[in-house]
């Protein structure tokens, strides 16, 4: 049976780690003598945020992991940077900011020109499609560093900010006892899990083979780029602020990132989209267990609004529009910012 950890990537541990990173973040906030702007969070939720004056710049930076790899093996790179951008637009929404600009940073073997091309037609894409600018960024050629014998060895990260007042920020610690869970349908497996992916499907499947789970071929369905759910959400929040409680882009670490959202209350999820597809090939073909599955994959779930009761017909109507699929997953209760799932008619508890 195949996990993430036996994939190479440890989660424990990795959370360890970000605690000693958090450390370190914090200790820079001591001693900030500029009375004109403080930073209201730095670590653990989905975007910095740093006050100046009456506005709120909200920071937060991304890259796309190993889907670099499928692209590499698949020769196709020119959706990798719509999945750049969403990765980190989706998550500074998440705070109730809207994204401004943004910047990149390549990091290349030797200079190519095809593969520089290819990545900013989908960074153009993104940006166009999250209505950001793109305004600087590095490309470094790091023959030495990326020593690997594939050619178009590289990587690709992005920075974006945006800005918002203070009094719109969404943080989470209004959700309450009674709100509702909607999630928003992904496009799949968006930019995470692709560790594991690659290990349980390479072995057994060519990426232009078939399979009766997928309307494409392989190849296809992993180099979907990932969603971009800016406009909705922006629109949304423009409309009906005061009934959003909570926003949660899903992306590493799947459903338990709701616990960061609120300590005080649990997150039931006992109505989650029925799997097929590319989840469904991925957990039969690795023999993966349906809490290991809903700890690493979205499962079909891109993003989370945690909202009034009052306001759910409303606020799915307005999804509706923007022929974005949604549905109620779950619900909340007091608690200790416990995350559970229901998955096969059986309970499943991922934090708590």
């Amino acid at each position: 049976m195949w996990s993430y950890s036996k994939a190479g990537v440890d989660r424990k541990k990795i959370s360890k780690m970000q605690i000693n990173i958090g450390k370190f973040v914090s200790n820079s906030h001591n001693g900030l003598e500029n009375k004109n702007w403080k930073v209201l969070s730095g670590f653990g939720h989905y975007a910095g945020l740093i006050e100046i004056e009456s506005k709120v710049i909200a920071l937060h930076t991304d890259g796309i992991g190993t889907k670099i790899i499928i692209a590499q093996l698949a020769k196709k790179f020119d959706t990798l940077g719509i999945d750049c951008v969403a990765m980190n637009v989706n998550d500074i929404i998440c705070v109730g900011s809207v994204p401004v600009g943004f910047l990149d940073y390549i990091a290349l073997k030797k200079p190519d020109d095809y593969l520089i091309g290819e990545l900013f037609k989908g960074l153009s894409k993104g940006a166009d499609e999250s209505n950001i600018a793109i305004v600087g960024g590095e490309t470094a050629i790091l023959k030495d560093l990326l020593n690997e014998r594939v050619e178009n060895t590289f990587d690709l990260v992005g920075t974006v900010f945006g800005v918002t007042d203070k009094k719109k920020l969404i943080m989470g610690d209004k959700i309450t006892q009674g709100d509702v869970v909607i999630g928003l349908e992904s496009n799949g497996l968006h930019s995470n899990g692709y560790s594991l992916t690659r290990k349980v499907l390479l072995p057994k499947y060519k990426l232009n083979g078939t399979h009766p789970y997928l309307e494409s071929s392989i190849g296809e369905e992993l180099l979907k780029p990932t969603k971009i759910y800016v406009k909705p959400i922006l629109n949304v929040l423009k409309a009906e602020r005061s009934a959003i409680h909570g926003l949660a882009h899903i992306t590493g670490g799947s459903f338990s990132k709701l616990g960061r959202l609120n300590k005080n209350v649990n997150f039931i999820l006992d109505n989650l989209p029925q799997q097929g597809g590319i989840f469904k090939l991925i957990q039969e073909a690795g023999k993966i267990s349906s809490k290991e599955m809903y700890s690493t994959f979205n499962m079909g779930i891109g993003f989370c609004t945690i909202v009034s009761k009052s306001k759910v017909d409303k606020l799915m109507q307005m999804f509706n529009k923007y022929k974005l699929k949604c549905q109620e997953i779950g619900y909340i209760t007091k608690g200790t910012g416990a995350v559970s799932i229901t998955a096969r008619g059986k309970k499943h508890l991922l934090v708590g």
